[in-house]
């Protein structure tokens, strides 16, 4: 997932070079090698120990990072628009048209059958509110800037349903959102901050106002040509012109937002390095996927207000995102070496290995220890 935003990033970035467009399309061929292996390496899991399938989706833990996946099936589509546009045919345009809705479809089915799954199966405590709640909802705050990367090569009657499409989808993962902030707030204010080895999954609470200003953004500079002068009312000024500069306005509205969360993460996580208890964990590549929404809305705000100014810290931002990519993948092949993620007892699904291998339907490991529930604290 963040290997894929950050292609996405590379290929939206305002100030280019020669070898930037090439870069970009190397980091996405290794995201989709990684989506390849990581969806076989699921598979096989799932296989083998069947069980392991359904009781992953409500985990208390494990269970929220179900949503993720499917972000990563919306990046590959905004880099297969970006990268491939220009040297393909119509049938891309075609595809990706089909495969938007197709993916509206099912991230919508999945924020209601993983929520509704929490709601009767789970009991989560409030003072262990984590923005990894969001997570259900996460493959729908992408929507808008999917809609906003496809749109320019569809034509007209498929760019009207795209656009608003686009707009619902996301507007409702914007409120739902927006209600876990609340209950984020809630713990942050009455109980302790998450450790310091897990703080970086704090910058997940950036991901959905950056990724809903790009949207918006996107979305409203392509409304004068989607929308007749007089669609909506009968001034003199086309309605399109009305919708972008609402857009752009509630882009600008939301964007700071994400701006602060930003920054109280990182004030956590500065603090968290001065007190030398902070180490590698998977919650490191929080570094990336959500701050790259705070750096597309930075791109499309920029472009919207026409500021070069905006544009080179947007710049800044995308260096900062190569250089926490390389750290973090760096940090994450030493822990796997080590055998510090990524084996049995290290990850969230530790409290799982009673589950045994096979088919038959009540088996337990006898090989695996009695493990108690994992706090969401453990996690962003």
């Amino acid at each position: 997932m963040s290997t894929g935003a950050l292609a996405v990033v590379l290929g939206n970035s305002p100030n280019t070079f020669t070898g930037l467009q090439t870069i970009g399309k190397i980091v996405f061929i290794f995201d989709i090698i990684l989506f390849l292996l990581f969806t076989a390496l699921m598979i096989t899991r799932f296989c083998l120990v069947p069980r392991k399938l359904m009781a992953s989706l409500h985990h208390p833990v494990e269970g929220l990072f179900h949503g993720t996946y499917w972000v990563s099936v919306a990046l590959i589509l905004n880099c297969a628009y970006l990268y491939g546009h220009s040297e393909t045919g119509t049938w891309l345009t075609k595809a990706l048209r089909v495969c938007f809705w197709i993916y509206c479809a099912i991230a919508f089915s999945v924020s209601i059958l993983q929520y509704s799954m929490f709601f009767r199966l789970e009991r989560l405590n409030v003072t262990d509110a984590v923005p990894a709640w969001i997570f259900p909802i996460y493959p729908l705050l992408v929507v808008g800037t999917l809609a906003g990367t496809i749109l320019p090569s569809q034509p007209d009657s498929a760019s009207w349903q795209i656009f608003i499409g686009g707009i619902c989808f996301q507007g409702l993962a914007w409120l739902i959102s927006f209600l876990m902030y609340a209950i984020y707030m809630q713990r942050l204010m009455t109980s302790q901050l998450p450790s310091p080895t897990v703080r970086p999954g704090m910058y997940v609470s950036v991901g959905p106002a950056g990724y809903t200003a790009a949207g918006l953004f996107s979305l409203a500079k392509q409304a004068p040509r989607l929308i007749p002068p007089d669609y909506f009312t009968d001034t003199t000024v086309p309605d399109g012109e009305i919708v972008k500069i609402m857009g752009i306005m509630a882009g600008l509205f939301i964007v700071l937002f994400a701006y602060w969360f930003f920054f109280i993460t990182t004030v956590t996580i500065i603090s968290g390095l001065i007190s030398k208890k902070m180490s590698f964990s998977l919650n490191w590549w929080a570094f990336i996927f959500p701050n790259a929404g705070l750096t597309l809305a930075t791109i499309q705000a920029g472009s919207a207000l026409k500021s070069s100014a905006i544009d080179g810290v947007a710049s800044g931002l995308t260096v900062m995102l190569v250089v926490l990519w390389f750290v973090t993948a760096s940090f994450c092949v030493r822990a796997l070496w080590q055998g510090d993620v990524m084996w049995p007892g290290k990850d969230e699904d530790k409290s799982m290995e009673r589950l045994a291998w096979g088919w038959r339907g009540n088996r337990t490991n006898p090989n695996a220890k009695h493990l108690r529930r994992i706090p969401t604290d453990q996690l962003p």
